[in-house]
């Protein structure tokens, strides 16, 4: 099966294809898809409202020939009543390539003052899956607990990467004992691609869409 992704984000595009590959979908981005650079208006509360718009956009301009996924995400803060959610990627009204150290900032800035036993976060991906073979949109949902650190660490990944620090549970569930061991206590930000791709929010929903693929 080929999927279309509806995203313009190219961190989030490279994540998906990778993850999707190891379940053997191949993917296309919108441009290699030939979709023009059009914007989808992400006025939903909820990522699973955004994630359908996005998916239902691009599958509209195919006419719905075209199997198509979409993902919303972002990281949702206790602390903050799940705060920036579904602003994640624009939490600082910043554009280009310094939204992420602005998000970062303005996000460390909130918590400047909250200690560690309260900055449990999670992040959520919501992938929706729109196909000509189905009528209505497959949606699955994937989280990974962890919490926010005092301050950014690393230059893996992409978004709030670097200061999310995933629970002990989480890690736990990584194969390698070794690895396990080296990455305890880190943040995303420091996670080789691979292994946070185990255990990432956007795996977990790719991995639950594949399941009911199946069915």
């Amino acid at each position: 099966m080929i999927l279309v992704v509806a995203s313009t984000n190219a961190h989030k595009i490279a994540e998906i294809s990778v993850i999707a590959g190891a379940f053997g979908y191949e993917t296309l981005s919108r441009a290699d898809a030939g979709v023009p650079d059009f914007e989808v208006e992400e006025d939903g509360a909820t990522f699973e409202e955004n994630s359908l718009l996005k998916a239902r956009a691009i599958y509209d301009w195919f006419g719905g020939t075209r199997a198509v996924v979409a993902d919303d995400s972002g990281l949702s803060v206790d602390f903050l009543d799940g705060a920036p959610g579904v602003y994640s990627a624009r939490f600082a009204g910043v554009d280009g390539p310094d939204a992420d150290r602005a998000n970062n900032e303005k996000l460390l800035g909130l918590l400047s003052d909250v200690p560690a036993e309260s900055r449990a976060a999670r992040f959520v991906s919501v992938i929706t899956m729109l196909t000509p073979e189905r009528a209505a949109p497959i949606v699955c949902r994937g989280e990974v607990r962890g919490r926010v650190a005092f301050a950014s660490d690393g230059e893996n990944g992409f978004g709030y990467d670097p200061l999310f620090v995933p629970d002990a549970s989480e890690v736990a569930l990584l194969p390698s004992p070794a690895v396990r061991e080296a990455l305890a206590g880190l943040t995303f930000g420091r996670f080789p691609p691979e292994e946070k791709n185990r255990i990432s929010h956007r795996f977990r929903a790719l991995e639950k869409l594949r399941e009911e693929l199946r069915r």
